[in-house]
């Protein structure tokens, strides 16, 4: 599906058959919600009572607002709501019963939310469009602006308000900054009110977008909502080598992925001994030095010998444990594991030279086919063969024919 930069016509768009009521922003931003509670009503449902709508902004920001009974609004209308100054300008994402389970996850205040005032005029969507079209001229201005003043800081994204008079600055920045000068400057450039908010880097990269080292878009730019803190622990637990280049995403912390399989991990390594554990063989002692989850081994090495290395099985590893703790010394581990048994490659999947082989062993068969035929050709071309064909041929007849 292409953006909607490229499938509009007077700016809404028409390849998603939405016609600018997607509520997506871009068709490859962040998807709505789906309704699964659209057409379940709560035991106390009253038609004149006040209902609670979600409503979405520029990017992944939304909020929660309340409507009168009179006002029939569905999802995807466009609407003006309440703001601190004026008024905003944004697209219903969800309706229903769902706005209240939403609501009680995010901890909402119902006695702070604003009030949606109606449905959007063509002259207040024609306003909110033309000062969207004005953010990324104002972003590299407000970016000039700060490096001509010195300050070590980013502009990453500029929002205006649906009716122009207030414009949201977000910025990163890895200390505090003096804002009594720019903000001066920045009311003079753009005459409207200004709001400086700081964000973190994994919440600019979301802004931002891009590809991530798997080859698909950002998780964060397209559907990740709830940024978790993500350490080196679960880098650990999933046995991956601590190497910052591989690890970091495009924010330059540690990519968010890394919590997706975490849990799986962690139940899975509850069966496993310590990684601590240390083994005494008549060899010597011998401790762990790679954990296999998938196959449930763990690999052992001597102190002495750390170039041999041997695979045991977490259930015969207890076994093993327990003698320890008995005070038994067990046997040298070569003695304790199965014979090795030999991985033959059918597929040829690691041999880089599979294809060439399979080409010389056809070309070989050819050049034995066609010398084959060449022979049988001069067989039959030989003129004394054709003499001696003939004449056996005559007998033949002869015979058949008295």
């Amino acid at each position: 599906m292409e953006t909607c930069g490229s499938c509009s016509s007077n700016n809404l768009p028409q390849g998603c058959k939405n016609n600018g009521a997607c509520g997506t922003g871009n068709c490859n931003s962040k998807l709505s919600v789906f309704d699964w509670l659209s057409n379940i009503h709560s035991p106390e449902f009253n038609n004149h009572q006040p209902q609670y709508l979600e409503v979405r902004f520029k990017n992944d920001r939304k909020d929660f607002y309340i409507k009168d009974s009179s006002l029939a609004i569905n999802i995807g209308d466009i609407v003006a709501v309440e703001a601190s100054s004026g008024h905003d300008v944004g697209v219903v994402s969800l309706t229903g019963e769902l706005v209240k389970i939403q609501m009680k996850k995010k901890k909402v205040k119902y006695e702070e939310i604003l009030k949606i005032y109606r449905k959007a005029t063509p002259k207040d969507v024609d306003i909110w469009q033309n000062f969207k079209a004005k953010e990324n001229r104002v972003m590299l201005e407000a970016r000039k602006i700060s490096k001509d003043l010195g300050l070590q800081m980013k502009i990453c994204d500029v929002e205006y308000q649906g009716d122009g008079s207030k414009v949201t600055l977000y910025y990163t920045s890895e200390g505090r900054v003096d804002f009594r000068q720019l903000i001066k400057e920045y009311a003079v450039a753009f005459r409207s009110k200004i709001d400086m908010r700081q964000i973190g880097y994994r919440q600019e990269s979301a802004k931002v977008g891009g590809i991530g080292s798997c080859g698909r878009e950002l998780c964060c730019s397209t559907w990740l909502t709830d940024f978790r803190s993500v350490n080196t622990a679960a880098a650990r637990y999933q046995q991956l080598s601590i190497n910052p280049q591989k690890l970091a995403g495009q924010c330059g912390k540690l990519k968010c992925c890394l919590n997706f399989e975490l849990d799986i991990y962690v139940d899975a390594l509850a069966d496993f001994p310590s990684s601590q554990t240390i083994l005494d063989t008549e060899k010597g002692k011998a401790f762990c030095i790679k954990v296999d989850v998938f196959r449930k081994q763990m690999w052992f090495t001597y102190t002495d010998n750390s170039i041999s290395w041997y695979p045991i099985n977490i259930y015969d590893l207890k076994k093993l444990i327990e003698l320890n703790k008995k005070g038994i010394i067990i046997k040298p581990l070569d003695e304790l594991l199965e014979k090795e048994i030999v991985k033959v490659d059918l597929i040829e999947e690691n041999n880089l030279n599979r294809f060439e082989k399979r080409t010389k062993s056809n070309n070989k068969k050819r050049s034995n086919n066609k010398t084959k035929s060449k022979k049988n050709e001069k067989l039959l071309n030989n003129p004394v063969n054709e003499k001696k064909n003939s004449g056996q041929r005559k007998k033949n007849s002869r015979k058949n024919n008295p």
